[in-house]
């Protein structure tokens, strides 16, 4: 054997043997050097990562895309709620096409922050008058009653577009309820009609309210008013009731008193029965108001338009709440307010 076939270690300048390989190369690393194996036990952790790591990722991208779609959701209602707030009431008609029977809805309580205040009411009359094709007006009443000053604007107001508009008639129609204000708004009209089991009347006026003085005193608090006026804390819930604050109170109901009765005479005229009772604050049923001559028959809106007016086709002008309004009065946001309102204030009303 030479010395080229001889077992002896390589030199320097010899290529060393590649050693044998039974299993794959292994990868190299960034910088070449060689990764070590993994244990059979390593490689499945690190699957289940993987697994963990892309369903974070699909959660991201599910979570993005929720987000997307509740924020253009948010945008577009706080842009409805916008526009129910900049748009609170609406007419309910535009334009009519055909004769037909004016409607004005008269309905709950007659105050000047309610869907029955003077505004409201006046708008809907003159819409109602000032429509070519409108034959006449109905008023469907269905209310307690309420302040007499928005009560005593639509009188005046009813008034005048009647002597504007002498061919146009004016009925009143009580539904369930028709007192006090409301009472007072009919009489403007030229005839009154209602259900034989409606209730009519209650010309009166009242004004109401509470004293806690005592109970003050009882539970040691001190009440502290400063005026300048001798009257200025005239009738203070808190204070001692004085004899001549009541007393000039209730000159102040007697003449509002006056004036209710003398716009019911001159609206009713000698139609009113001579009955003592008549302006004592009772109320009466359909029938009773009839023979008293506070309403001139019984008859529906549907019966007034068709028997009366001889235009069956009724066309509601009366204005109604925004639905955002109807959603805060459904939600009763307003019934903390009321309550307190009706404990602590004294508030003239005709009932």
């Amino acid at each position: 054997m030479s010395d080229w076939e001889s077992d002896k270690e390589p030199g320097w300048g010899d290529k060393p043997a590649e050693p044998e390989q039974s299993a794959p190369a292994r990868k190299r690393g960034l910088f070449g050097s060689k990764e070590p194996a993994l244990p059979p036990e390593s490689g499945r952790d690190w699957r289940l990562i993987e697994k963990l790591v892309m369903s974070l990722q699909a959660e991201q991208r599910r979570s993005r895309r929720w987000g997307i779609f509740f924020k253009i959701l948010t945008f577009g209602y706080l842009f409805a709620l916008l526009f129910f707030i900049r748009s609170p009431l609406g007419d309910s008609v535009d334009s009519v096409a055909g004769h037909h029977t004016a409607l004005v809805e008269v309905r709950g309580t007659i105050a000047a922050d309610e869907l029955a205040s003077a505004d409201n009411l006046v708008t809907s009359l003159r819409n109602a008058f000032e429509a070519e094709r409108s034959k006449a007006v109905v008023l469907r009443i269905n209310s307690p009653g309420g302040s007499p000053v928005q009560a005593g604007y639509v009188y005046d107001e009813i008034k005048r577009l009647r002597e504007e508009y002498p061919d146009k008639k004016v009925y009143a129609v009580i539904s369930d309820i028709g007192a006090s204000g409301a009472y007072y708004i009919a009489a403007a009209a030229d005839e009154i009609y209602a259900n034989r089991a409606s209730l009519v009347g209650s010309i009166g006026v009242i004004a109401g309210g509470f004293g806690f003085s005592e109970m003050l005193d009882k539970i040691g608090v001190d009440r502290r008013l400063y005026t300048a006026g001798e009257s200025k804390a005239f009738l203070d819930p808190f204070s001692p009731e004085r004899d001549e604050d009541v007393a000039f109170w209730q000159s102040v109901l007697e003449n509002t008193h006056q004036q209710f009765i003398s716009a019911v005479k001159e609206g009713r005229g000698d139609r009113l029965a001579d009955d003592e009772r008549l302006f004592s604050g009772l109320v009466w049923s359909g029938e009773q108001a009839v023979e008293l001559g506070l309403v001139d028959g019984l008859g529906s809106t549907s019966w007034v338009a068709r028997q009366l007016v001889g235009e069956e086709n009724l066309v509601d002008y009366s204005r109604r709440p925004s639905p955002f309004r109807e959603l805060v009065d459904q939600l009763g946001v307003s019934v903390g307010e009321g309550v307190a309102t009706r404990m602590l204030e004294s508030r003239l009303e005709l009932r």
